[in-house]
């Protein structure tokens, strides 16, 4: 009999929640209240659990709103390289429907850049609103995913620090007319829709890759690009020579 492995039992669970910690599981309000009402899990469903750093344990749902341990605190690997993605913030939602779907792919750091076209212009304040927010989104994608790592959210960070690669590595902007994407680009930046600004490609040189066929708007372009890197990662698809 082949033992199941921490994935295969996340998939198999009924739901996969974050803890703070796995030997003393907590689960937020708002967690138990999705399990109890509107999963509404019977008492003893299997529920799989991660601490967003590699860790992964089984627990038993009692109905009551606590989690009993059901197995032994397992711990994950993260997969290399780790991968980020950059991009200009817009307007409405569409910030919210980017950060979920690059959390959802495994996508290990998400930055806010302060572009020179940029709209969404946030001051400190709202920056932090705004990334708080996102992080508890991608917190949300990690448990729908069944992931066992977060990925850290940061804003507002300037365009120039990002490309200049002041705590980045691989480096390349989005780019219609770029190349494809290599194994040695692990960090993409991806513009406003007004595009970068001739002083911004000034201050980076080269180094631009193509994530679609056409031009893309800014979130489906952060988006498209967390496909293609998260897939040579994994080996799906092959990298572009370069």
């Amino acid at each position: 009999m082949v033992r199941a492995g921490p994935a295969d039992l996340a998939r198999r669970a009924a739901a996969h929640v974050v803890l703070d910690d796995l030997s003393a599981p907590s689960l937020l309000d708002d967690d138990a209240r999705h399990l109890r009402s509107v999963l509404r899990l019977r008492p003893g469903e299997a529920v799989s659990g991660t601490d967003g750093r590699g860790g992964f344990r089984m627990f038993s749902w009692t109905g009551g709103g606590a989690l009993d341990p059901s197995g032994e605190v397992v711990h994950l690997e993260r997969a290399a390289p780790s991968l980020c993605v950059g991009f200009a913030p817009v307007k409405g939602d569409r910030n919210d429907w980017a950060v979920q779907k690059l959390a959802e792919l495994g996508i290990d750091r998400i930055v806010l850049l302060r572009a020179d076209r940029g709209v969404v212009r946030w001051n400190d304040p709202r920056a932090q609103s705004q990334v708080g927010r996102l992080r508890r989104i991608a917190r949300q994608a990690v448990m729908q995913s069944r992931g066992v790592w977060l990925p850290s959210v940061e804003g507002m960070v300037d365009f120039r620090s990002a490309a200049g690669g002041e705590g980045f590595e691989g480096v390349a902007l989005a780019d219609p007319d770029g190349a494809g994407l290599s194994q040695r680009v692990t960090t993409v930046l991806v513009g406003p829709e007004g595009g970068w600004s001739e002083e911004e490609w000034d201050s980076f040189g080269t180094g631009a890759v193509r994530v679609g066929g056409g031009v893309l708007r800014t979130e489906s372009a952060a988006v498209a690009a967390g496909v293609l890197m998260t897939a040579i990662r994994s080996g799906l698809v092959s990298p572009a020579v370069k």
